[in-house]
């Protein structure tokens, strides 16, 4: 799945909820080995690397939710300090954060927290798949 989206007026906020989507997602799936699929519901697009999910873009929420693995220490910390990050929603409250992206949090933080869910996913994967990762071979058939 592709998703196509033009930018247009952001002084409507349907708008700048599609221009973060599109950020969102761009640098999501640009990660090495990234997938993407709907094994959920078709409104919650979930992105994974080696299998095990890094995000999870709830499509039909307005504004936008995206929910990422975070370390527990900071996930608390991020808890603390911005309205906008909840505990994840319907994953564990530990190791996952729900993010309202409603323009508290810059845009450089939310890439940050994404870099940093597939960080922590792409580490806990076996050497072999994190190399072919590395080599851009990651799920060729050979």
């Amino acid at each position: 799945m592709m998703l196509y989206i033009v930018r247009s007026d952001m002084r409507h906020p349907e708008n700048g909820r599609i221009v973060m989507l599109e950020l969102v997602y761009q640098h999501c799936i640009g990660k090495a080995g990234a997938t993407e699929g709907f094994p959920f519901d078709e409104d919650t697009l979930v992105l994974k690397v080696g299998g095990k999910m890094f995000a999870l873009i709830s499509l039909e929420k307005s504004p936008l939710w995206i929910s990422l693995k975070c370390d527990p220490e900071r996930a608390v910390e991020l808890r603390e300090s911005y309205a906008s990050v909840q505990p994840g929603y319907h994953l564990s409250k530990i190791h996952w954060n729900s993010i309202v992206l409603d323009g508290e949090l810059s845009d450089k933080l939310v890439i940050e927290l994404i870099d940093h869910s597939y960080n922590l996913i792409r580490s806990s994967l076996t050497a072999k798949i994190r190399k072919a990762l590395d080599d851009g071979t990651f799920g060729d058939s050979t």
